[in-house]
């Protein structure tokens, strides 16, 4: 029996136990500690210490990451990496084909593409003749890509990180450096139907993850300059009007319209007027029936031209059967200069910033984050940009047809923001090992089969199986159970001594359930295949652990 051959109870050694180790955010405390280094000598008269040792003086160091930007390791990264995972595999589903591009573009490149936001831009200093800056999101670099290497047609998608100085808010995934995972179709196609399948992208991409409880609110950029053109507002102002009306989600009407009034130069009329359509928001069908019955839209041709589109687009949205996650909401701008159609975003319960925000801001003690006074904010954004790649041409001098975009984007660390909150950490484990390799026995001819665990590993890894063994040629029994349940391992692998002698192998369960079972004895050629089959078990419908705690099965 197992229990004869180990000479140890099961039942107190094989319990699984997910041991987690707090890293704790070098972001959240710096720790200063003195490094010595030489002095300086006053060149005007040398120091000489009386006991004839040099003297240091001694520099403080803040053990700190930059303000916005925190280390991640441990359970954060299981989470972070089934986020990327589940993202990437979507983008692939779809058709994608993934690109990098440099962390940097020319500073020319990026300018006058973000609105207002341009200020949050990270510029870096001259580093031989260029002037450069830290990218602020995926999109303006893939325009200039596609414009660059003169592509007609592409669907990308791309994973990486993104710099903007914003105040940040740590606990809600606003930060300064943070990935985007983005996916984009460039290219001529009917109309409407790639942007169709940008929302369901957005849709197939949260509800993978487990979030559920999502809107997604849109708003075409033609029918909002329509808007504007008929409240009065030139069309130089358009684009400072627009960052305006965009801020409807986090601040009321008479903020917003003191802003365009007073900020802004518009008239109370102008104001009052967009002010009756941006209130206006409702399921697609309701929003598109209110605006075609208004006359005064309809007969706006830049009006007429984002109804045409939204009402074929409702036909797809109605085909992928995603309508009930769809909000037409016309105060939604999205400040960014390049969109030029169908604009969009997700938002959840979390977006918002709490009822007494105000309050919680002049309270608040921290000027390095601001996690206690605003929301997650959208999760998911995107929208149309059919010029931006055309300019990029035009302006290199090359001869490049009109190349339409449309993308989407999105945010992992407010979307891990929100897994976090309702998974508890303690049930993932920081490493993915699938069999612990074990070997017991005793007497003074035993050598504890070092080699012989290395050679069973070296089997499991070379057929794709996550391994470990004990790093130790003797090692004790308790130690290598212990350390099968620090990893979290399923499965163990056993070598016995006489049993192993015989070509026979241990294939037992791990965890408190299967504390009285002795495993399964196995011939040791053909143990890997018994090995694949017990973990098909283990991960019932072949769904691994992280992946149904974050998906909420």
């Amino acid at each position: 029996m197992l229990k004869r051959v180990f000479g140890l109870p099961l039942q107190s050694t094989s319990r699984r136990i997910f041991s987690q180790v707090t890293f704790r955010s070098m972001s959240e405390q710096a720790i200063t500690t003195p490094v010595a280094t030489p002095a300086v000598a006053d060149s005007a008269k040398p120091q000489h210490p009386k006991n004839g040792k040099s003297k240091k003086s001694k520099l403080q160091v803040s053990l700190k990451t930059p303000k916005g930007t925190k280390d991640w390791s441990d359970t954060d990264m299981v989470i972070r990496e089934a986020i990327f995972d589940t993202l990437s595999n979507l983008f692939k589903r779809h058709g994608g084909q993934t690109i990098d591009t440099p962390v940097f573009e020319l500073r020319e490149i990026l300018a006058g593409k973000y609105g207002e936001d341009s200020k949050l831009i990270y510029n870096l200093e001259d580093q031989g003749g260029e002037l450069t800056s830290l990218r602020y999101d995926l999109t303006v670099p893939f325009a200039r890509f596609v414009a660059m290497n003169n592509i007609q047609n592409i669907k990308r998608y791309h994973i990486a990180k993104v710099y903007r100085r914003d105040q940040p808010a740590m606990t809600k995934g606003r930060m300064r450096e943070f990935y985007q995972c983005d996916f984009d179709v460039a290219g001529a196609y009917e109309s409407m139907v790639p942007d169709a399948e940008m929302l369901d992208i957005v849709v197939e991409g949260l509800t993978s993850l487990g979030i559920n409880d999502f809107k997604i609110k849109l708003n075409h950029r033609k029918i909002l300059d329509g808007i504007f053109q008929v409240a009065g507002v030139s069309d130089e102002d358009v684009r400072k009007i627009s960052s305006a009306v965009d801020k409807l989600d986090k601040s009321p009407w008479d903020v917003v319209k003191k802003e365009m009034v007073v900020e802004k130069g518009q008239t109370e009329e102008t104001a009052d007027k967009i002010g009756e359509y941006v209130k206006l928001n409702g399921s697609l069908r309701e929003v598109y029936d209110a605006l075609t019955k208004d006359a005064t839209i309809s007969a706006n041709e830049k009006a007429a031209e984002g109804l045409k589109e939204m009402e074929s687009l409702m036909t797809y949205t109605e085909a992928f059967g995603i309508d009930k996650y769809v909000s037409f909401d016309l105060s939604l701008a999205r400040g960014l200069d390049y969109y030029t159609g169908l604009i969009y975003e997700c938002v959840t319960s979390a977006s918002a910033a709490p009822e007494n925000a105000a309050e919680l801001k002049k309270k608040s003690k921290s000027s390095e984050d601001a996690s206690e006074y605003v929301g997650v904010g959208s999760i998911a954004a995107g929208g149309r940009y059919d010029n931006l790649v055309n300019m990029f041409a035009q302006a290199s001098g090359k001869k490049s047809a009109q190349i339409p975009c449309v993308g989407i984007s999105f945010g992992v660390e407010r979307i891990f923001s929100l897994i976090k909150q309702r998974i508890n950490s303690a049930d993932i484990k920081p490493i993915y090992t699938q069999v612990f390799v074990m070997a017991f026995g005793g007497g003074k001819d035993w050598t504890g089969y070092l080699p012989e665990r290395m050679k069973v590993a070296k089997q499991l890894w070379d057929a794709g199986i996550e391994t470990e063994y004990v790093y130790k040629a003797k090692a004790n029994p308790r130690k290598q159970f212990e350390a099968a349940e620090k990893a979290g391992a399923p499965l163990a692998v056993i070598l016995g001594k006489e049993e192993f002698a015989e070509g026979k192998l241990r294939i037992k369960r791990l965890g408190p359930e299967f504390a009285d079972d002795d495993g399964e004895l196995v011939d040791a050629n053909d143990f890997v295949q018994i090995v694949q089959q017990k973990l098909s078990e283990v991960h019932e419908d072949g769904i691994n652990e992280v992946t149904r705690l974050i998906k909420g099965l």
